[in-house]
């Protein structure tokens, strides 16, 4: 395991008591609020308490977007909402097309094929939808950029709305509506939406104004809440009401699509964050990935329980296929890393990489390395398209902006992008980039760092915290999982269970034992620790429920010598 520095968040001791005083909760609880912006009573009690949204019509373009797609269900004129190839864009893309199929409207999805077409607008698919007798197209996850398809859309009949969350630094794109959190004018009091919550706020929007028709809107927040979590945007302000309510709806099965996917998946218990993360969303990104995310957004929109099995099974494997493909290339990756001296910033290419799992490949090399990464996959015509993945701190987008000179094209966020660019420029490319990034990392000494919220003695570690930790769910980008630490545990049992998990039995002091378990984590041996030596711990409390009984177990997130300042 690679070392860590550990970072404990620093809380002002008044500002604690206050809270813990006036709210009744403990000191660890009242520094979890203050680390993640809490600052008054107010505050506190809205993050502790039902949330609510924003009024839609704040988001620019919203009102002149419903009132065109209501003209269009006024008219039955033909509408295509056409998404991206990731989770984000085929739920916010059923998210429209639940709603306004069921308002009897003459709808149809589109999502381009990632090999054949690439990402976003394509000027060959608003051509075949203007001779499909498509009037009105809109976006979902894409279109910030596509100046040109738009107009050309235009051109050929069509107006257009854009549903996006990207960022650009170019002049906004001639589409009738632009809803995107990141434009300058924008007085939405939130920016934190994907587009799965953007195309939300539409259909909520266009509710209020118009009405509804056979779908609640309440119910789409189930896609809302996989668009959230797989396109980790942050878990604050009304995303977090969306995921919260999202996973239950998920939890209850009450979308055919996502109870087929649960099964394939092997989900029988209540869905968490992680649940979506690590199981249905890779299933879902697999037919983006390997074949057609069409797939993705009939699965989610079907109401027959046959055709959500059949696509469901299709979904799952795509997914094992994909899992083969990605360990492949990510040893032929690891190879072209270890031969060569470790750069600031990794730019790793090859012909006959599947452009699909690049991106997985990028992350994977970034975690092990902890540097921003890049993996491009080379097509026989000499074009690299690649996508990277970064460390926290590291903008992604502004240091690609810096490069764009030597690139076809880019595009994406902060923490994740893509790029386009002629296999002969790729050295140049990787060279500028290595720079930019080592030049960070001079000016900010990054090193893997694991943030922690507050230090505990083990007897404070009790059903009332977990309790009341569970009132700040759900966790994720934004809203990280507690962190808390404790020092100078003794070790009573020590031992690797299953696949390499590290289950111990410690103690502080003269108090009870407790369990604690590390995934994936190797013996104490393999760490250089010993069972004889007190050890500090890093970890989540959580309830273990067991033979019918609950149990408060540390999660363990990392392990040091004892006295390591």
């Amino acid at each position: 395991m690679k070392s860590k520095l550990w970072v404990f968040r620093q809380v002002d001791p008044i500002q604690r008591g206050r809270l813990s005083q006036a709210l009744s909760i403990s000191s660890a609880t009242a520094s979890l609020l203050l680390n993640r912006g809490v600052m008054n009573v107010d505050q506190a009690v809205a993050w502790m308490s039902p949330l609510r949204t924003h009024d839609p019509f704040l988001i620019p373009d919203i009102e002149r977007a419903v009132d065109r797609l209501h003209q269009a269900m006024q008219r039955q004129e033909r509408v295509c909402f056409y998404g991206d190839y990731d989770v984000d864009g085929m739920s916010a893309t059923s998210v429209y097309v639940s709603f306004f199929r069921g308002l009897g409207a003459q709808v149809r999805a589109y999502v381009p094929h990632r090999l054949r077409e690439g990402y976003g607008l394509n000027e060959q698919a608003v051509r075949t939808l203007a001779q499909d007798g498509i009037t009105l197209l809109v976006t979902s996850d894409c279109g910030t950029t596509s100046h040109r398809e738009i107009a050309l859309a235009s051109q050929l009949g069509m107006d257009v709305i854009v549903t996006d969350h990207h960022q650009s630094d170019m002049a906004l794109v001639p589409a009738l509506a632009v809803m995107n959190p990141h434009r300058q004018d924008a007085r939405y009091p939130f920016h934190g939406l994907c587009s799965g919550g953007l195309a939300y706020k539409v259909v909520q929007a266009y509710e209020t104004k118009y009405g509804s028709g056979t779908v609640c809107v309440e119910s789409l927040l189930d896609l809302v809440a996989l668009a959230t979590i797989a396109d980790v945007v942050p878990l604050q302000d009304e995303n977090r009401l969306f995921v919260r309510e999202g996973l239950a709806q998920i939890s209850r099965g009450a979308r055919c699509g996502l109870r087929a996917l649960k099964q394939v998946a092997g989900v029988t218990r209540d869905c968490a964050a992680d649940t979506i993360a690590f199981k249905l969303a890779p299933r879902l990104n697999a037919a983006g990935r390997l074949d057609g995310a069409i797939k993705g957004v009939r699965l989610l929109t079907t109401d027959s329980e046959q055709e959500a099995q059949r696509l469901a099974e299709e979904l799952d494997q795509l997914n094992h296929r994909r899992r083969d493909l990605e360990a492949t290339i990510l040893d032929e990756a690891l190879a072209q890393v270890e031969s060569r001296e470790l750069p600031g910033g990794i730019v790793l290419y090859a012909r006959g990489w599947h452009l699909g799992v690049v991106g997985i490949v990028a992350a994977r090399i970034m975690e092990r390395f902890h540097r921003p990464t890049i993996v491009i996959a080379v097509n026989e015509d000499g074009i690299g398209k690649g996508s990277a993945r970064t460390v926290p701190g590291f903008d992604l987008y502004q240091a690609l902006a810096g490069c764009r000179d030597v690139l076809i094209a880019f595009g994406g966020h902060p923490s994740a992008a893509g790029v386009t660019l002629k296999e002969e420029r790729v050295p140049e490319f990787a060279e500028r980039f290595a720079a930019t990034a080592e030049a960070w990392m001079r000016s900010t000494h990054s090193v893997p760092m694991l943030h922690l919220d507050s230090e505990l003695r083990l007897d404070e570690v009790t059903l009332k915290l977990i309790r009341e930790i569970g009132t700040l769910h759900p966790f994720g980008a934004g809203n990280p999982e507690p962190t808390f630490a404790v020092r100078g545990l003794n070790v009573l049992q020590a031992r690797v269970v299953g696949d390499k998990h590290l289950k111990m039995t410690v103690r502080q002091g003269g108090s009870v034992p407790f369990d604690s378990i590390g995934f994936g984590m190797p013996s104490l041996e393999e760490q250089g620790l010993s069972i004889n030596t007190p050890i500090d711990v890093a970890f989540t409390p959580e309830l273990n429920h067991w033979n019918g009984y609950d149990r408060i177990q540390l999660r363990i997130r990392d392990i040091r010598a004892a006295g390591i300042e």
